[in-house]
């Protein structure tokens, strides 16, 4: 491959003009994308990464799917925007596709903008409901960058942000590094519901209208629930008359092996919000599928809320082609199937060579290495040490999710075999390397 004549001047106007998120300005060196096929990427200078970031964890369908992109271009010669006040197909098409993969008991979709304005969104549904205010969310979790998303957010990033109203957060199960002082799943489990009922208790069960938790933890760790842990916050849910709202936008439709990572959970929530894999981010897509209880609360009652692109056209007939070609080609099946029969043990495979890795956890194409600098006391590694493991994966061409002291193994539902052996073979040689050099 030759470097793109273009890319430095994709570079000089980013770095000139682009105010980037989460981060500060002046040290950014962004990479310059050019184009990106299935599980690679291609830079201006010519180079090909392989792709186990999926972007934010969202091009499940891999990138440029072919009838995806097809779907996009035949609806935009069609019609390219509409109020979402009129009815067209491809919205009712993209609903009827999304509610297929749900419980019976959802009937609706609203549909958004991305992941932060559909928890938005999904709050301000569950506080008219209930008439309550406050919104029970885990310390550790992401919701968007909006104002109520953000301040539900549990990491660093709501403490600077926090303007919203009404929200309290409490400890969700996480084993490895137990608020609880458990030693097994079921103690953690336990534990954790025990702890989120004396919150519930404490804060007042009349004041409160929802519980917002991520099905399974995203950027915040791919902590993966405890046997007994979902079904007992749905329980407790129903002991308080509470609603429960299970964020789905990064974990669903394939993710983790399944349309949504409830599924194997034995818990129905009334609200579930999503984005990102829906349509694998080819054009920006979002919603909340409301129960029937929840959505029939308006049927004579107006909604306060609306958004000028909810149910935009060209991201629904893309929602419309990622899902029929999910469907047609297997690729929740091959997410559930790679993620059980080639990462699972190749990720235990590298966990038993390298010392640095002190755990190893997820599902489907879901996973997370959290690295230690100290396996006994689980001593979390330097930021220096995470800066040398990214140099060292960009190095050999692969593409990571870096997040805290952790490498997120997140390539799309796609991957095939071999695309995770070779990523395999890369993550080895990049710790092998940091362990050398400290």
């Amino acid at each position: 491959m030759t470097a793109q004549p273009d890319g430095q001047l994709a570079y000089t106007l980013d770095r000139e003009h682009v105010f980037h998120s989460w981060s500060a300005q002046a040290t950014l060196d962004p990479l310059v994308v050019t184009t990106a096929h299935g599980c690679e990427v291609e830079t201006a200078d010519g180079s090909r990464y392989l792709d186990f970031s999926s972007q934010l964890v969202n091009t499940n369908i891999g990138h440029q799917h072919p009838r995806v992109v097809a779907a996009i271009v035949e609806q935009a010669q069609v019609l390219t925007t509409v109020a979402p006040s009129h009815a067209v197909l491809p919205r009712g098409l993209a609903a009827e596709k999304i509610l297929s993969h749900a419980p019976a008991s959802f009937s609706k979709v609203f549909f958004t903008n991305a992941g932060a304005d559909a928890n938005e969104n999904a709050i301000r549904m569950a506080r008219q409901v209930t008439g309550r205010d406050k919104v029970l969310s885990f310390y550790r979790s992401y919701h968007g960058n909006t104002g109520a998303a953000v301040v539900a957010t549990g990491d660093w990033r709501r403490i600077p942000n926090e303007f919203a109203r009404g929200h309290v957060h409490f400890f969700g199960p996480y084993l490895y590094r137990s608020e609880f002082w458990a030693s097994t799943p079921e103690q953690e489990s336990e534990r954790a519901l025990r702890h989120l009922e004396r919150v519930i208790q404490s804060e007042g069960p009349a004041s409160i209208a929802a519980i917002l938790i991520e099905t399974i933890v995203g950027t915040g760790g791919i902590l993966v629930p405890p046997p007994g842990y979902l079904a007992g916050v749905r329980a407790l849910a129903d002991r308080y008359d509470l609603v429960l709202i299970l964020d789905e936008v990064m974990a669903g439709f394939g993710r983790t092996g399944r349309w949504f990572a409830f599924d194997a959970h034995d818990v129905v929530p009334d609200l579930i919000t999503f984005a990102k894999g829906v349509n694998s981010g080819y054009v920006p897509a979002g919603g909340v599928v409301i129960s029937e209880r929840i959505a029939s609360a308006f049927d004579d009652r107006v909604f306060p809320g609306g958004l000028t692109y909810s149910g935009h056209p060209l991201a629904m007939a893309s929602i419309v082609a990622t899902i029929e070609a999910m469907e047609d080609e297997r690729i929740v099946e091959n997410a559930a199937r790679i993620g059980a029969e080639v990462i699972a043990p190749g990720l235990a495979e590298l966990a038993v060579r390298h010392p640095m890795i002190g755990d190893v956890r997820g599902v489907g194409v879901f996973w997370a290495l959290e690295l230690v600098s100290d396996r006994e006391a689980s001593t979390p590694v330097s930021a220096a040490t995470m800066g040398a493991v990214k140099r060292e994966l960009m190095a050999r061409e692969l593409l990571p999710f870096l997040a805290d002291n952790r490498i997120h193994v997140v390539p799309p539902c796609i991957v095939t075999d071999d695309e995770v052996a070779r990523a395999l073979a890369i993550y080895d040689a990049a710790l092998t390397a940091v362990e050398s050099a400290t």
